[in-house]
């Protein structure tokens, strides 16, 4: 074409404008189709054979309506079945109304099964007994009050007795205390005030009151009986000595936000009966506690808020399993903000990884570090990049456990911070002085990761947020991370896995099933997708079935004996001796808010033997703590068998 024969510039400027909306309305008419194709084409490629075997694959649960439940907590019983315990479900009309809900579900049949919750175990803690029990104590005594919500001024009232004769006094929900400034107050609950105790000191005989503690209620709305001092107030009604001996203090009384108040009852929820067995109440109450096992076999308690909302300041207790019954433990105080993740080592210490989920102090008792529970020594780790961002974040014991180190990651600023961290780290505990070291980034910020041990000796992260319980972060409404990754210790790095489709963050868990296969539910995001809607529980769940299980015929496993002892052999049947390279005993999960502490990958000495495999389990009881185990046969190509059911003695 000659110069003098090419459209002029108006004239392709007038043919693009009219071009541009012709094709605008193409776009807008073509884009289901697109839309759909995109969609297909991804269903295509995510469902092929070869995408499974590098990938991995992910599958939604169905659910009959009437078992969905906001999970709050997950156990892996060691009948095979998973205990999905949701509680009030972090919904107020349920707690008022009494409704708490626990769901078994059986992953081999996928029936589920409603069983009787006697009190509100969300926010509780657990642990496994060696008997296979799931210890679960503590839980929610009352729900938090809002500054905005909270019409009547309120406060903690301790209630003295100085009196050591007539016995213990009893005063009924209701009961009048008078302060200085003419205004009355109500106590919210039935109390009784022991009665004062006589000691004798060199001679000297010494009265020390007794005292209770309960809530109360100012008898009139607004601001007016605020009381923002220390006090003492007066039992209306009272005369002569019962109203010299009888009174209440209380440091204040506000419309300040009331916490959560935590519960002392304490259950074993039997997996064979199906049914939670009560025990002796705990000696304080609890809301967020860490449940861990000590080196002697029994269960240490640690931190939470009691039934005022307070953080317990480092009282501690213990759980002897043979009595079934809480006793103080004195000698064991450390404070720790709310569920800490302690894992118990081979060296028979604990050790505070510094991952926690939130209240406490912004200072004391996040250090991370071993602590000696035979002398209540504490040695910090020092070398954590990020130190003020382990709230949130996940922590693990790698595979195998023999190797002693645990990983950090994530986590986010104290709070409802918006900072949130992709540092990892790893401490490794074998060395003289262990410091953390710096592992290999996350792909993004994040807080609420789910992490699970593998029994081919890698850890499947998934899902979590970069912003607080999923909220804003850096321009998005929901920060919620829609990736999957596989860390692989002996190489240090993660690897892409298959994507899920379901956002998780606060109140979400992830566990390994018998069949190698890992659960995913849970998660209760601040708002919805627009930011300025309060957010829903998600109560869909959906299962992870990693790479090893794409790569053709799994091992078998078959007889052998049930229980082995520490330090001890044991022969289990096998066709597939000729390719078993490892066996691994991995310890069951309880989780709740990240915080896992029993999962566990100990790995066992193997060696053919006629008609099958013996393995060799180690002798430490810090390596192997007495309990229920699935055992794992693993082939050449790091293909695991399914689980065989194992106590360990």
């Amino acid at each position: 074409m000659t110069a003098r024969q090419r459209p002029s510039f108006a004239r392709r400027v007038f043919t693009l404008l009219v071009t541009m909306p012709l094709m605008a309305a193409v776009v807008i008419v073509n884009k289901p189709i697109v839309g759909f194709a995109a969609e297909r084409y991804h269903e295509f490629t995510i469902n092929r054979a070869d995408y499974k075997q590098r990938y991995g694959h992910w599958s939604r649960l169905r659910i009959p309506s009437e078992f969905r439940v906001n999970a709050i907590h997950a156990a892996m019983l060691r009948t095979g079945k998973v205990l999905i315990i949701a509680g009030s479900g972090n919904n107020r009309d349920n707690f008022e109304a009494g409704t708490f809900r626990t769901i078994l579900w059986d992953p081999r049949t996928d029936v589920f099964k409603d069983v009787h919750t006697p009190t509100d175990l969300f926010c509780a803690g657990h642990t496994f007994l060696p008997n296979g029990n799931l210890l679960v104590a503590g839980g929610t005594k009352s729900y938090e009050v809002l500054e905005e919500n909270i019409r009547f001024a309120a406060g903690v009232m301790k209630i003295k007795n100085e009196s050591p004769d007539g016995g213990p006094r009893a005063f009924k929900k209701g009961t009048r205390f008078l302060g200085t400034n003419g205004r009355a107050y109500l106590t919210r609950a039935d109390v009784t005030v022991p009665a004062a105790a006589k000691m004798t000191h060199g001679g000297r005989t010494m009265v020390h009151a007794g005292e209770v503690e309960v809530w109360v209620d100012a008898a009139d709305e607004g601001d007016a009986p605020i009381v923002d001092q220390p006090a003492q107030y007066a039992l209306q009604g009272l005369t002569g000595a019962d109203a010299r001996n009888l009174y209440g203090v209380a440091e204040k009384i506000t419309r300040e936000k009331q916490e959560y108040g935590g519960d002392k009852t304490s259950y074993e929820f039997d997996p064979v009966a199906e049914r939670y067995v009560r025990t002796a109440d705990m000696t304080e109450h609890r809301w967020y506690p860490t449940l861990s096992t000590m080196p002697n076999g029994d269960i240490l308690a640690v931190s939470g808020l009691d039934e005022f909302g307070r953080m317990l300041p480092g009282v501690n207790e213990r759980y002897q399993v043979q009595a079934r019954k809480w006793v103080p433990a004195p000698e064991l105080k450390r404070v720790f903000p709310t569920y800490p993740a302690l894992f118990l080592t081979e060296g028979e210490k604990l050790f505070f990884s510094g991952s926690n989920a939130g209240y406490g102090s912004d200072t004391e008792g996040r250090t991370p570090g071993l602590w000696d529970v035979t002398t209540n020594r504490f040695r910090a780790v020092p070398g954590l990049k990020d130190a003020h961002m382990t709230e949130t974040s996940a922590s693990v014991l790698l595979p195998p456990a023999q190797d002693q180190k645990v990983m950090i990651m994530g986590g986010g600023a104290v709070g409802d911070s918006p900072v949130s961290t992709a540092r990892t780290a790893i401490a490794d505990l074998d060395e003289k002085e262990p410091r953390y070291r710096p592992g290999p980034d996350l792909p993004a910020p994040t807080r609420y990761l789910n992490t699970v041990v593998l029994p081919d000796d890698t850890v499947f992260t998934s899902g979590g947020s970069s912003g607080y319980r999923g909220g804003p972060y850096r321009g998005r409404n929901r920060s919620d991370l829609l990736t999957a990754h596989i860390y692989d210790p002996a190489r240090q790095e993660f690897r892409e896995a298959a994507a899920p489709s379901v956002g998780r963050n606060y109140h979400s868990e992830a566990l390994l099933l018998p069949d190698g296969r890992v659960v995913t539910m849970g998660s209760d995001p601040i708002y919805d997708v627009t930011g300025r809607n309060p957010g829903r529980f998600e109560q869909r769940v959906e299962i992870y079935s990693p790479p090893y299980l794409f790569q053709g015929d799994r091992p078998s496993i078959g007889g052998g004996p049930r229980t082995v002892a520490r330090g001890a052999s044991a022969q289990y049947a096998t066709q597939d001796a000729g390719r078993i390279t490892g066996a691994r005993l991995v310890r069951p999960s309880a989780i709740t808010h990240g915080t896992d502490v029993d999962q566990r990958s100990v790995e066992l000495g193997v060696r053919r033997a006629p008609g099958g495999v013996t393995v060799s389990v180690p002798a430490k009881s810090g390596l192997v703590p007495s309990g229920w185990y699935m055992l794992f046969l693993v082939d050449d190509k790091g293909v695991p068998s399914r689980a065989r059911w194992v106590r360990v003695s």
